[in-house]
């Protein structure tokens, strides 16, 4: 993951309502939800949800696909993922953490 992607993706994330929408398709599993199952639990309009959902396909932190007239949205775990790892991947890297064995009484990284 690149640093543009990583933005773009937190800036998403950043609106209250988008966050809403990608927690609640978190929650529902590999399987996701249909559009109009994830408008009756969030609550919002659906052209609303509809402009919500867009940003977050075009992100690639959701994905959507068509089931005859269904719509199903899942969350991109991958992306997710990868997103988690982009965070933490450099976490205390200039500090010299402790590391748990380094608490233990063994030595710090």
């Amino acid at each position: 993951m690149n640093l543009e992607i990583a933005s773009r993706q937190l800036e998403a994330l950043g609106n209250p309502t988008r966050l809403q929408i990608y927690r609640t398709l978190v929650r529902a599993g590999p399987a996701g939800l249909p559009v109009g199952g994830l408008q009756e639990r969030i609550g919002i309009a659906a052209s609303t949800l509809s402009h919500h959902l867009k940003r977050l396909v075009e992100t690639g932190l959701v994905t959507q696909e068509r089931h005859a007239t269904t719509l199903i949205c899942r969350a991109h775990y991958p992306a997710m993922n990868a997103l988690i790892g982009y965070l933490a991947d450099e976490c205390c890297a200039d500090a010299g953490c402790v590391t748990a064995d380094a608490a233990a009484g063994g030595v710090s990284t």
